[in-house]
């Protein structure tokens, strides 16, 4: 079965989030996996247009009952009618759950990640979650280079995952 990595971030986000998430889902694409993002603007807008420059299968999940403002370089656009709630729909289709940059919605992907508890999380960028006591809160991997997040998800045999 082909490997399915889902991309989360921000439609509000840094020129820095924006180039990671194109050359994360670039990296994907060479490596044959199809990419899963929310399908708009943004950090979704760059996941696109990286998997397509790389020929790849990227599929827009989005929140809305139509195509309409659905991102050009989808290849497949799956309107889901449910709002926000498609953030559910975006992380259980991927093996693994990359979150790019940081914003409330991207915060509710990378938890319901979390909570998925079956896949790699990796996040590069965006915000750090603490516990009580100001600690990083374990599980999430961070990551510094879109090389490095795909590395993380261990989904490939001639990479290695770090801790």
């Amino acid at each position: 079965m082909t490997i399915q990595v889902s991309v989360c971030g921000p439609r509000d986000c840094t020129g820095d989030d924006e180039s990671n998430a194109r050359e994360v889902s670039r990296l994907l694409a060479e490596r044959g996996a199809v990419v899963i993002c929310g399908g708009y603007t943004g950090v979704m807008a760059a996941v696109a247009a990286g998997a397509r420059s790389a020929g790849g299968t990227v599929v827009g999940i989005l929140s809305r009952a139509d195509r309409e403002y659905a991102g050009p370089d989808l290849s497949i656009v799956i309107p889901t009618g449910v709002g926000e709630a498609r953030n559910t729909i975006i992380v259980n289709s991927g093996d693994a759950v990359i979150v790019v940059g940081g914003s409330w919605g991207t915060l509710s992907e990378l938890a319901l990640a979390m909570r998925r508890g079956r896949v790699p999380v990796v996040q590069l960028g965006g915000w750090r979650l603490l516990d009580g006591e100001g600690h990083p809160v374990a599980g999430v991997r961070h990551v510094s280079s879109p090389e490095e997040a795909l590395a993380a998800t261990g989904l490939w045999p001639d990479q290695r995952t770090e801790g």
